[in-house]
């Protein structure tokens, strides 16, 4: 039996359906699933950001298959309770995994990330929390640079500011040019990298944090635009 939550689900046959999982010490997991019906159904708990319980059949685990049988699911805990922005980021860090993590991916540690991110937005949103999950997910694919050294090897300085080189890092600026980041132009305070490293970052970081991450998940995500965002579109509209 596994823990786990799923990410995306979608009908196979009448009383199927397909669900994409992360499954804690695993990572992306896709599988098949009967959804019963009446009393017996498991509708209710196939549902986004709801613990679950889960077991694989010993066969489609045995052969390593990438589509896997679910013998078991329960409900592990209360859903968590989501609502308004902390919704929709929800949806989003969702969208994020479906679209970058492959099954073939293993993600052990991404679970708990995951896990602590629903927490935090379930008792209050804030952006930083997108942020600090954006990190762990680039991180675990590869794409995200360091943070403790510039590209002359030196260590980041909370006093100084930066400019991210692609597949290079962060090279030391002159601090009079635009600080504000985005898709590259501008610069970055060391004391913002410092404090997204800490995971400590203040609310006059957000910005700069955030045009960084979009800055290194666009290629990553191609042109194809991500419809959670269009949430918080509609609803600034």
């Amino acid at each position: 039996m596994k823990r786990g939550y799923v990410l995306h689900h979608r009908q196979f046959r009448e009383s199927s359906v397909i669900v994409n999982l992360l499954i804690e010490g695993v990572g992306r997991v896709d599988a098949i699933t009967r959804v019963g019906s009446g009393k017996r159904s498991i509708k209710s708990i196939l549902q986004p950001f709801q613990p679950l319980i889960i077991q694989f059949s010993a066969k489609s685990e045995a052969k390593n298959l990438g589509l896997k049988n679910i013998t078991q699911i329960e409900s592990a805990a209360p859903a968590m309770p989501l609502s308004a922005n902390s919704l929709y980021s929800g949806f989003y860090l969702n969208e994020l995994l479906v679209r970058l993590l492959s099954v073939e991916h293993q993600a052990e540690g991404l679970f708990l990330d995951y896990h602590r991110a629903l927490l935090a937005l379930a008792k209050q949103f804030c952006s930083s929390h997108l942020r600090y999950f954006e990190m762990a997910l680039l991180l675990e694919l590869g794409a995200f640079p360091s943070l403790a050294y510039d590209t002359q090897g030196d260590l980041l300085d909370s006093g100084c500011h930066y400019r991210f080189i692609a597949d290079g890092g962060f090279i030391p600026v002159a601090t009079n040019q635009d600080p504000s980041f985005t898709h590259g132009k501008g610069c970055l305070s060391g004391s913002m990298l410092l404090a997204l490293a800490a995971q400590n970052l203040q609310p006059e970081q957000f910005n700069q944090a955030k045009g960084l991450m979009r800055y290194l998940l666009t290629p990553l995500l191609g042109n194809k635009p991500l419809l959670s965002r269009l949430l918080f579109t509609k609803k600034a509209d």
